[in-house]
């Protein structure tokens, strides 16, 4: 008996990394899942190597999460093939990283469309569902970047507004039986933080290596340390718990 059997699950940005660590947790805990990424391809492939309870299904779909037409068709087609709705974490995201002189119209214009138009549209997509049907778990993946970071202004601007949409969505959907809350993680050995790595021109395990030495647990966070918390925020034991953000970050902002 896992916690999630019978209910479905959506993971925007799910075909790598925090997305797909989340997925995976979610089906481990007997949750049908749809993994949406901007490369069906590769969602798809994700979707296939998922541990799937019995009974449970899964499906990768190609959506454009900053693109509200791309967003309603992949909703639409979640509820079609899997049979409802009952879970969406908003994790989809980019980075266009540079000191605020350098950084363009187009840095700032697709970091704020992928995180936060993008949790935005796909929120208000599937809270139709929730809304019918009285029950819902909303989850939206901030950073303790928020706090800010060099280089970073608009990727720390877009993932405030995330604790700031997630705090309004925990007032005005509390009432229909709608949980939202939101995760900040720190440094998380990905995809992404090896890429920040390579772009700084530091070996991959130095780099990691000097993140774990900047938080008092001395390790760095790993995806499934992100999906263990996911899975009790959006489980019914949570149920109490909405409008916040937790900091998953090895105690790094207690620095």
């Amino acid at each position: 008996m896992g916690r999630f059997d019978g209910r479905v699950a959506v993971v925007t940005g799910a075909a790598r990394g925090i997305g797909f660590g989340t997925a995976t947790r979610f089906a481990e805990e007997g949750a049908s899942i749809a993994i949406i990424d901007l490369d069906e391809t590769a969602a798809a492939e994700a979707a296939g190597r998922l541990p799937l309870a019995d009974g449970a299904k899964a499906v990768g779909i190609g959506c454009d999460v900053s693109n509200g037409e791309s967003v309603d068709a992949a909703v639409a087609r979640v509820v079609d093939e899997l049979g409802g709705i009952h879970i969406l974490v908003n994790n989809a995201g980019i980075t266009r990283d540079n000191l605020l002189f350098k950084m363009t119209e187009d840095d700032w214009d697709l970091v704020m469309n992928v995180h936060l138009k993008g949790a935005f549209l796909m929120t208000k997509a599937a809270q139709k569902h929730f809304v019918e049907q009285k029950y819902g778990k909303i989850l939206n993946l901030s950073s303790v970047s928020a706090l800010g970071n060099r280089g970073q202004a608009n990727y720390s601007a877009a993932k405030m507004g995330v604790q700031g949409f997630t705090r309004t969505l925990g007032i005005e959907l509390g009432p229909f039986g709608i949980n939202a809350n939101a995760i900040a993680p720190g440094f998380i050995a990905t995809e992404m933080t090896d890429a920040t790595a390579a772009r700084l021109k530091m070996d991959v395990e130095e780099f990691r290596r000097l993140n774990a030495e900047a938080n008092p647990v001395r390790r760095v966070g790993f995806p499934e340390d992100i999906a263990a918390a996911a899975a009790f925020l959006c489980s019914d034991e949570a149920s109490y718990i909405t409008g916040q953000t937790l900091y998953v970050d090895g105690g790094a902002k207690l620095g």
